[in-house]
C-alpha cells in the first residue's frame, strides 16, 4: 500500500514472535516481582487492620466509661451500664473499676494472630471538676 511505505511493519499480538522473549530480555520479571512483594502487602494490610481494631477498642472503651460515669452520677449501676455500652466482642475480656465517682473501663484489643497478646486499652471518666 502506498500510504504505509516507509513505515516498519507492525507486529500483531497474535504473532508467535511477539510473545516469545529473547533470553535475558526480562520477560516475566513483573510476575516474579509481584509474587515477591505480596507478603509485604499482606503484612501491611494486617498492621493497618490491627491499628483500626485498636482504635475501635479505644473508642468503645471511652464510650462505655462515659456511659458508666453518667450512670454513677444518677445512682445507677455503672458496671452494668459500662458492659452494656460495649460491643459484644469486647464484653468477655472487659474490666470495670469504680473509684470515688470515677469509672475506669479496660478492654483487651482483639488480634488476628493467635498467641499474640496486644496491650489493654484503659479509659477513665468521671464527673466534671469545677474550674478554680
Amino acid at each position: 500500500m502506498w500510504w504505509t511505505s516507509g513505515f516498519p511493519e507492525k507486529r500483531r499480538c497474535c504473532d508467535e514472535s511477539f510473545h516469545r522473549g529473547k533470553p535475558g530480555s526480562g520477560t516475566g520479571q513483573a510476575a516474579v516481582e509481584l509474587l515477591a512483594i505480596l507478603p509485604l502487602v499482606g503484612l501491611a494490610a494486617a498492621i493497618v487492620f490491627h491499628l483500626a481494631i485498636a482504635g475501635w477498642s479505644l473508642w468503645s472503651a471511652a464510650e462505655a466509661a462515659r456511659a458508666a460515669a453518667r450512670a454513677a452520677a444518677v445512682d445507677s449501676d455503672p458496671r452494668q451500664v459500662a458492659l452494656a455500652a460495649l460491643p459484644t466482642a469486647f464484653r468477655k475480656r472487659a474490666s470495670v473499676r469504680l473509684d470515688s465517682g470515677r469509672v475506669e473501663v479496660g478492654v483487651a484489643i482483639p488480634t488476628l494472630v493467635p498467641g499474640i497478646s496486644l496491650p489493654r486499652v484503659k479509659v477513665e471518666a468521671g464527673p466534671l471538676e469545677p474550674d478554680a
